[in-house]
């Protein structure tokens, strides 16, 4: 509660990749940091996919008007769009509608294809915090949105993973501030299609490997869904933070 210990892992991806992962870090006694000293990066530096679920949450699909989807909305980010929970965004210079979502972050820990509900449900490490920061304009440029959400250097992924038992929902109070100002206010229990179901359906497609993200999606208070339109400005301040699980603050730069 108290202390950053290292497991003598150079990162957690590199951790997450040893099937005893959860003996080696629940047993790890190297050197003790106090996480207030410490600069943290992304959470897994190298994720080999970062898979990325759109119109998830019932409170967002109605404010954008839409029907609640049949099948998980999928597209993807790369390790370059990944920062730190405490890096500044790299606002892009092209684009002056630059938008903020708040999501939950689900971290693979064992390789994972065609899961059953049990097996889903054993193939995820845990937990973290994510803000799919998007450029609004080049997401709708056409009907696929990567274009929108893959900016280098835009995406927060921390501070750290809360490890999951797989015995209890993923229900986590989720906010989002910008300046002090809260724009969005939700709970995951409004996910359309809940953390299980999502490693379930992807690893259908593709197998799901140890450090693998998946960002579950944004509920409600985006600000390209206000009237009128909001986006974030250079030098603002957005603060995600998932109950239970951390918080991000990222300086718009």
């Amino acid at each position: 509660e108290d202390a950053a210990i290292e497991t003598g892992r150079r990162d957690v991806g590199e951790l997450l990749a040893d099937p005893t992962w959860r003996e080696l870090a629940a047993s790890a006694d190297g050197p003790r940091h106090s996480p207030e000293s410490l600069d943290f990066g992304p959470l897994v530096l190298r994720p080999e996919k970062v898979i990325c679920i759109g119109l998830n949450y019932h409170d967002h699909i109605a404010e954008t008007g839409r029907t609640p989807p049949e099948y998980p909305t999928l597209f993807a980010k790369f390790a370059r769009t990944l920062i730190g929970a405490y890096d500044p965004i790299q606002m892009p210079t092209v684009s002056n509608r630059i938008d903020w979502e708040a999501e939950l972050g689900v971290v693979i820990g064992r390789e994972v294809r065609n899961a059953d509900p049990v097996g889903a449900a054993a193939a995820i490490a845990g937990y973290t915090v994510v803000n799919d920061i998007s450029v609004r304009d080049y997401q709708y440029r056409t009907l696929q949105w990567l274009q929108g959400k893959a900016f280098e250097g835009t995406t927060p992924v921390g501070p750290w993973l809360l490890v999951a038992d797989g015995s209890e929902p993923a229900h986590f109070p989720i906010s989002c501030t910008v300046d002090g100002e809260v724009m969005q206010n939700s709970n995951t229990s409004q996910l359309v299609f809940d953390p299980v179901t999502l490693v379930q359906y992807i690893s259908t497609i593709i197998t799901l490997a140890p450090g693998d993200i998946i960002a579950t999606g944004t509920p409600g208070g985006v600000g390209h869904a206000r009237n009128p339109e909001v986006f974030l400005r250079r030098g603002q301040t957005v603060v995600t933070t998932i109950e239970g699980v951390g918080t991000c603050t990222n300086m718009c730069a």
